[in-house]
């Protein structure tokens, strides 16, 4: 439609000009001694054919002398199509795992300047991968001394490599570097939090945990994980000295100290010090929160005076959980060690009932065997070597 209205402006231009044309005079052009007559149709359509020549002959100049910054242009244009097309190539190779491919390809890369860093920082990490650190090192050479801007992505994959070689040490000072010149990324907190674990630095290893976890970059599970073992590897190192055993305890947070396995952790580590009474309000307040098979059974191992106090306390417990059969055990053990010998050879025998277990067997059997009934006792061992029977 645009171009039938084009083509009409042009016919309706002509037959205007030819209306006024028709009777069109002449021109006199006077340059004595000479005197030129003309029709003005031809005068015009002299000057008019003039006009386009030189315009023409301008044009035809003008594109000869920009020919050579043309020609530079398409030459560079196809220097920087290759070059990420050869860089495109070298991603492809280093996901698909052909890590020979992709330094070939992010040589050619390198020759034609297309992203220097990215290039030599993919061409290391295939080096990484083939174990050729010596490559590896020259390209990251290569890649640090390209575009200053890149200076922040060339630490981190610095560090990465570090982990990957275990060099922990080297990769926390480069992570700690890294961090205090900017953001902390997930990528980076990742690392440090590896470099952490690796040096059993766990006090920072939980925080950095809690960190991820609430960036959802640490699935809570895998952070609970790691305070558990935390907690117990430094209760473990504490054990030889109950004051620091007390002093760690109290900075661990209420909600971690309810926790079944680090109670259970503390519990036995203040047991080990002779410190029973506070392993018993260790247990009896984590199973307040988090009823636990283990923690029962451990409640019943503290040997001190105060067994009574834990004989009422349990039957407490009892009266909401009459079935329970470790709770049961725990009883008879505590009514052994108060020489209940009636009520800890019924608490047993009821553990026996509710589910039959090696422990339960064994201390009845100790416990007919202290008051000299040694055929019950040896009945009651015989049963307890069964192999089906759970622990």
């Amino acid at each position: 439609m645009k171009s039938l209205l084009w083509l009409i402006a042009v016919f309706a231009a002509a037959v205007g000009a030819s209306l006024v044309l028709k009777d069109g005079g002449y021109i006199v052009l006077v340059v004595p001694p000479w005197r030129i007559q003309a029709s003005l149709v031809l005068t015009l359509a002299v000057l008019l054919a003039s006009f386009v020549i030189a315009y023409l002959i301008v044009r035809l100049a003008s594109h000869t002398l920009a020919l050579p910054r043309h020609v530079r242009g398409f030459r560079a244009r196809h220097r920087e199509t290759a070059g990420l097309k050869s860089l495109f190539a070298a991603l492809q190779a280093l996901f698909e795992g052909r890590y020979g491919q992709v330094e070939k390809h992010a040589a050619k890369a390198w020759e034609y300047g297309t992203a220097p860093s990215l290039t030599g920082l993919v061409a290391a990490r295939a080096a990484q991968r083939r174990r050729d650190f010596a490559r590896r090192d020259e390209w990251m050479m290569r890649a640090s001394g390209a575009e200053p801007e890149w200076r922040r992505a060339l630490m981190a994959v610095e560090a990465e490599q570090l982990v990957e070689e275990r060099r922990f040490e080297e990769a926390r000072t480069l992570l700690r570097e890294l961090h205090a010149g900017g953001a902390r990324h997930i990528a980076t907190l990742q690392l440090l939090l590896r470099c952490e674990q690796a040096l059993g630095h766990w006090d920072e290893a939980v925080r950095l945990a809690r960190v991820l976890e609430k960036r959802e970059a640490l699935p809570p599970e895998a952070a609970e994980s790691l305070v558990i073992r935390e907690r117990t590897t430094e209760l473990s190192r504490a054990s030889h000295d109950l004051r620091s055993v007390a002093e760690y305890w109290r900075a661990v947070p209420q909600n971690e100290r309810t926790h079944p396995r680090i109670a259970a952790a503390a519990a036995r580590t203040f047991m080990r010090l002779g410190d029973a009474r506070t392993a018993h309000r260790i247990i009896e307040e984590s199973l307040e929160r988090n009823w636990e098979s283990e923690l029962v059974l451990l409640y019943g191992e503290c040997g001190d005076a105060d067994a009574l106090v834990r004989i009422e306390r349990a039957e407490a417990w009892l009266s909401a959980r009459p079935r329970d059969a470790d709770l049961l055990l725990t009883l008879g053990r505590l009514c052994s060690q108060c020489e209940l010998w009636g009520k800890a050879q019924s608490y047993l025998e009821a553990s026996l009932d509710a589910r039959p277990s090696q422990a339960a067997h064994v201390a009845l059997a100790m416990l007919f065997d202290r008051l000299g009934r040694t055929d019950d006792a040896n009945r009651q061992f015989s049963a307890g070597a069964d192999p089906a029977l759970t622990q």
